[in-house]
């Protein structure tokens, strides 16, 4: 099971939001390795209006392909970067094809 089908789409930040203890739980692993992240500054917890921090399922999603890193070997500083730049990667490869998609439909000569 990948993270995508664990947490749900990429661009679902709806609620529920997860407790610390709840989102460790469902990643396999601490508070502590969530805290890391949030001072590596991958992911930033959301607050109830009691305070608590919680998580997201896109932040989940994040964390997971960060401990997929970091399980491997890599350090948590470098597989935070990593996990950003691939995020930032999808995000402009799905503006590119929009982008592409739009100008086609304006002009169905240049698509041949």
């Amino acid at each position: 099971m990948t993270a995508d089908d664990t947490f749900g789409r990429l661009d679902d930040d709806d609620y529920p939001a997860y407790t610390m203890g709840r989102a460790a739980e469902l990643l396999g692993t601490t508070p502590a390795f969530l805290r890391a992240l949030g001072e590596a500054r991958l992911i930033t917890p959301l607050r109830s209006e009691g305070g608590h921090r919680r998580y997201s399922r896109y932040q989940l999603r994040i964390a997971a392909r960060a401990r997929e890193l970091v399980d491997h070997g890599t350090p948590i500083e470098a597989a935070c970067r990593i996990v950003i730049l691939e995020d930032q990667l999808e995000e402009a490869q799905r503006i590119n094809a929009e982008y592409r998609r739009a100008a086609e439909s304006m002009n169905p000569a240049a698509a041949e």
